[in-house]
């Protein structure tokens, strides 16, 4: 599936007016998609997974294309951003012991799978979970974000599904901020208890979308 969307034409970078929306994501997206997430969502991941090239690899593995919205640029060249998404039929980041085993091995995965479990959240009936969204820092800016979260609702809506749910951690109010703007309410806030210290946050904080 392939839609033009208009780029922000107050972009001081004016070499790119259009974008195109793809899903599932190209393979020849798969690692720059790793590599995007990694990015966004270090702080977060980092400390359990690092933040080098095993960490990039194995996130890489555990991407499922069906459950990613990309942003590219108007020829397909470069990923300008990605969105997952996380429903009853899957997760874009939908790897487990086996991924985690084959690249840290089978104590380092089992170590890391038992921490990682306490962020994970199963997506409820009739809800699409927003399972990270980020765009490339090059494309900042240009209404990317923007765009993304509003094709993630529509594709809520051929889901199936009534609402759209993310989750963004209490140390990125801006990230709120902006959810905010585009009409997610807050719904909960769900702390992680001792484990603060080694992620670096006290709390996520559940939003929703009526769609």
């Amino acid at each position: 599936r392939f839609v033009n969307v208009p780029l922000s034409r107050r972009s001081p970078r004016r070499q790119i007016w259009r974008m195109i929306l793809i899903s599932p994501l190209p393979e020849a997206f798969r690692a720059d998609a790793a590599a995007l997430y990694l990015a966004a969502f270090g702080g977060k991941i980092g400390p359990v997974l690092g933040r080098g090239d095993r960490a990039r690899t194995f996130l890489a593995d555990c991407i499922n294309p069906a459950q990613a919205l990309a942003a590219a640029s108007r020829d397909g060249a470069q990923l300008l951003g990605v969105a997952g998404m996380r429903d009853q039929s899957g997760a874009f980041m939908g790897g487990g012991m086996e991924e985690l085993s084959r690249h840290y091995g089978t104590v380092g995965g089992l170590i890391r799978g038992l921490t990682l479990s306490v962020l994970e959240r199963e997506a409820a009936p009739g809800i699409l979970q927003m399972d990270g969204i980020c765009v490339a820092e090059s494309a900042r800016g240009r209404g990317v974000g923007t765009a993304l979260l509003r094709a993630m609702a529509a594709e809520a809506r051929s889901r199936g599904a009534h609402e759209l749910r993310l989750e963004v951690i209490d140390t990125n109010p801006r990230a709120q901020a902006l959810y905010a703007r585009t009409g997610f309410r807050e719904v909960k806030r769900t702390g992680i208890g001792p484990l603060r210290h080694l992620f670096g946050f006290r709390s996520a904080v559940t939003m929703a979308l009526a769609v």
